[in-house]
């Protein structure tokens, strides 16, 4: 057997275990194969296919890691309308709905189905043979975005159904789980990043990433729950077409039933209203539909909405408790955060008793005093927040809230910019900020440090170990061998991970230093620009500002940084330590100057990002969809409609052979 066709034995194996692996995992929940064994068998399995990009398939377990850059999101024009639903707000207006249900059918008690409102956003699937094709937002309900190589990532959508349905069109709410998104919130504060406000706003911004790699890193998640199109098949009943996606693979809307008329579907309503507080995921309502397929015919639609189906809305849950004290947290930035202590109170089915104030201006905003009593709610049902001040129970002689003058961890003074809502410590050596600095520097988004977590970075700050990121680099396996948790293995891989971070580079170290509103994007552009640290740290405004993106307070902030005595300290001591400081900039010819390119399709030998770098290399700019501005479209097998598109507008279609020409 040659070496091509052991590959591509071994790459239907892989696939087949990965697929199986992610459907057992993230749509039965019951998971058989170790994430160590999962990241192995998908480290071969990319591992062939750039070793043979023929074997490279659309729907590749592999094509969920993401990594295609695209410049922006094509319009998709819905064959099926996705429509939105009419909300009701108590069993009045649901009773409402019912009558006119009632009324049109004919009948006393109509056969509903009552569901979760998944708080997510509403997405299209379309599959072709039974392969997924294309992905879509739901946009104006006419038209949304494509969004494939993104929704790619969410592993509970599956790439190949166990059937292949000549056509199919599903549509589902893609949401981020709880867990998923306190985790990144808890990494975007870490990193001084703004916070998402909630999960639906985490995963609609996940989705909208023209990076799919970020995407992928945001574990999202999703739920099917209604067949917009199919050929070759007919359904009688919603719960029939529900069943049969199940079959196919689909992660379908859970906990979902069949009731005789609107009080058994009422009771059901308030029976999912009791499950929001213990469910993973956010749900902000329940949808209450006519489960005939012929019934719904009957009662039609508008425009915008069916007249079958009405959304019954959950108000936020709020409780009433007192306000024992304001807390400060200080941050990596120095930035000090007031927090609320409360009385514990329980809301969305968990026990809470602090919330995030966020800055003095809210406090002052909403003129919140200790020891008033406040109404506190979950923001998404997941974030505790201080909804107001029940003024009418305010006892005399309660103060109005002022910031303190110092910092309450190292006692330097803090000040408030005349830009900024923060106020923030001045103090560089800040115990709470070295903390927090030293967990961002080892980050997976910075120095990616593995095994040095916040509480392991927690235990040596305590026992003196270590005081700042560069110490770091000092650490021997012997210091930490007799820690509690730590073996003599243990101790070598963590100092190995550190020994290993030293070659990251200098857009990742920038992007580590933790600069006032320099992330990973900004960090990349201002390395790329100056090359090395040391004309970094020499760069003018008004010279960082020139570069694209880069804003005048963004500049201001990188020349604060590196003005600061203590700062240019810590970047003697990594170049003492051996770290690499530098950038490689990759020479760039000018064959293909001044022409824009799009890619589509499979290539022979390379994957599109590596032909895209290629174009780039050669002075040329690949956007991600075609246009009368395109001068050549790079098509490999199955070329889907950016070659019909090209094709119509009369612009040359070039292979992969006539581009290493052109190139010469």
């Amino acid at each position: 057997m040659s070496d091509f066709e052991h590959a591509k034995k071994r790459v239907a194996e892989l696939t087949e275990i990965l697929n199986d692996a992610n459907r057992k995992y993230y749509v039965l929940d019951a998971p058989e194969i170790s994430d160590f064994d999962y990241d192995k068998y998908m480290r071969e399995l990319i591992e062939l296919e750039t070793e043979f990009p023929q074997l490279l398939k659309e729907d590749s377990p592999s094509r969920r890691v993401g990594g295609e850059v695209l410049e922006g999101f094509e319009n998709v024009e819905h064959a099926v309308r996705m429509q939105s639903l009419t909300d009701v707000f108590d069993k009045g207006e649901l009773l409402e709905f019912d009558g006119r249900v009632r009324s049109a059918l004919g009948v006393d008690k109509p056969e509903y189905t009552t569901e979760l409102k998944i708080d997510g956003l509403s997405v299209s699937l379309e599959y072709r043979d039974g392969v997924f094709f294309r992905g879509s937002t739901r946009g104006n309900g006419a038209v949304g975005e494509d969004i494939t190589n993104n929704l790619k990532t969410v592993k509970s959508i599956p790439l190949r159904l166990s059937e292949p349905v000549p056509y199919l069109e599903v549509r589902g709410e893609v949401f981020m789980p709880k867990k998923a998104f306190l985790d990144l919130n808890e990494l975007r504060e870490i990193r001084g990043e703004p916070l998402f406000a909630n999960p639906r706003n985490a995963a609609a911004g996940s989705l909208r990433q023209l990076d799919s790699s970020v995407t992928a890193g945001r574990r999202l998640d999703i739920f099917v729950f209604n067949v917009q199109a199919v050929e070759g098949l007919e359904f009688s009943t919603h719960t029939e077409s529900l069943e049969y996606m199940e079959k196919l693979g689909f992660k379908v809307i859970p906990d979902r039933g069949i009731q005789h008329g609107i009080e058994e579907a009422y009771a059901e309503i308030e029976r999912l209203g009791e499950m929001r507080g213990t469910l993973g995921f956010d749900i902000d309502g329940a949808v209450v539909k006519l489960n005939s397929l012929d019934d719904r015919a009957v009662m039609g639609e508008t425009t915008k909405t069916p007249r079958w189906a009405t959304a019954f809305k959950y108000p936020p849950e709020e409780q009433e408790t007192e306000l024992l004290d304001i807390v400060l947290q200080v941050g990596r930035t120095g930035a000090v955060t007031p927090n609320a202590v409360f009385t514990p109170v329980r809301i969305a089915g968990s026990v809470v008793s602090r919330a995030t104030l966020h800055n003095i201006g809210y406090i002052h905003q909403k003129d919140i005093r200790i020891g008033d009593f406040i109404k506190v709610r979950k923001a998404g049902d997941v974030i505790p927040e201080v909804a107001e001040v029940v003024k009418e129970k305010r006892r005399d002689g309660l103060k109005k809230y002022e910031m303190p003058a110092e910092c309450p961890v190292c006692g330097e003074p803090i000040e408030k910019a005349e830009d900024e809502a923060a106020t923030r410590c001045v103090n560089p050596n800040c115990p709470a900020r070295q903390l927090r600095s030293v967990i961002h520097f080892a980050s997976k988004g910075a120095m990616d440090i593995e095994g040095l977590g916040p509480a392991i970075v927690e235990r040596f700050i305590d026992g003196g170990l270590i005081s700042s990121c560069a110490d770091l680099y000092e650490l021997k396996a012997e210091q930490l061998s007799g820690l509690e948790g730590f073996g003599e293995k243990s101790a070598e891989n963590l100092i190995a991970s550190i020994e290993k971070s030293k070659s990251r580079g200098l857009a990742r170290l920038l992007a580590a230093l933790g600069i006032p509103l320099i992330g990973t994007r900004a960090a990349q552009l201002i390395a790329g620009r100056f090359g090395d640290i040391d004309k970094v740290m020499e760069a003018e405004e008004e010279q960082l500002s020139a570069i694209p993106d880069i804003g005048e307070r963004m500049a201001a902030s990188v020349v604060h940084y590196f003005s600061d005595p203590a700062s240019k300290e810590l970047i003697r001591r990594f170049k003492k330590y051996g770290l690499d400081l530098t950038y490689e900039t990759e020479e760039t010819a000018d064959t293909l100057a001044g022409k824009t390119f799009v890619i589509t399709g499979t290539l022979p030998s390379m994957k599109r990002g590596d032909a895209k770098k290629l174009i780039e290399q050669n002075g040329g700019k690949v956007t991600g969809s075609v246009s009368k501005k395109t001068d050549y479209l790079l098509a490999g097998e199955e070329a889907g409609s950016k070659l019909d598109k090209a094709n119509a507008l009369g612009i040359p279609v070039i292979d992969e052979a006539e581009l290493i020409s052109m190139i010469g």
